[in-house]
């Protein structure tokens, strides 16, 4: 019984997993409450918890039983969505959401799904500010950031994607 134990915790990347199957795995080993306590941070109730549920169901026992839920866009529509921002040349979180509605008939509970999209197409969400901070007074008087806003702008129109053409 140990054994597999023991390959449970070689295995397993989730942290919390992996704190429940070693407090078992101590229990077993025959160390004291106090001392899988201290070194693990946990208290007896969780010791005793856990290997109950070890003793009765296995290793499943300790597998953790809510694996998340399914994203509400199928990835192929995550990536139409994110292809469609990357398109655009000006960005709104009101338009994105009615985009998303109309188009595939979801509407998410969180913003930061939204902003999360935003992020994974290159854009920043971070909200506009009336005057760049970080403006010099002698580029503006010489033309050059026109000049430059112009070559950026020729430089992604060629590296949008061929959806955008």
């Amino acid at each position: 019984m140990l054994e597999d134990l023991s390959s449970f915790i070689q295995s397993n990347p989730d942290a919390r997993e992996l704190k429940r199957a070693v407090a078992v795995q101590m229990f077993l080993k025959g160390f004291k409450h106090r001392e899988i306590g201290e070194s693990l941070g946990i208290s007896s109730g969780f010791i005793s918890q856990w290997t109950q549920r070890y003793e009765e169901l296995g290793v499943s026992g300790l597998q953790l039983a809510y694996l998340g839920s399914n994203g509400y866009l199928k990835s192929e529509q995550r990536q139409e969505v994110i292809d469609w921002l990357k398109c655009k040349n000006y960005w709104n979180l009101t338009e994105l959401q009615q985009h998303i509605e109309q188009k595939y008939e979801v509407r998410f509970d969180s913003k930061q799904s939204y902003y999360t999209l935003f992020e994974e197409a290159g854009i920043s969400w971070k909200r506009t500010q009336k005057r760049n901070p970080k403006v010099d007074p002698e580029l503006v008087e010489n033309g050059e950031v026109v000049r430059r806003q112009i070559a950026s702008n020729s430089a992604t129109s060629s590296s949008q994607p061929s959806a955008c053409i």
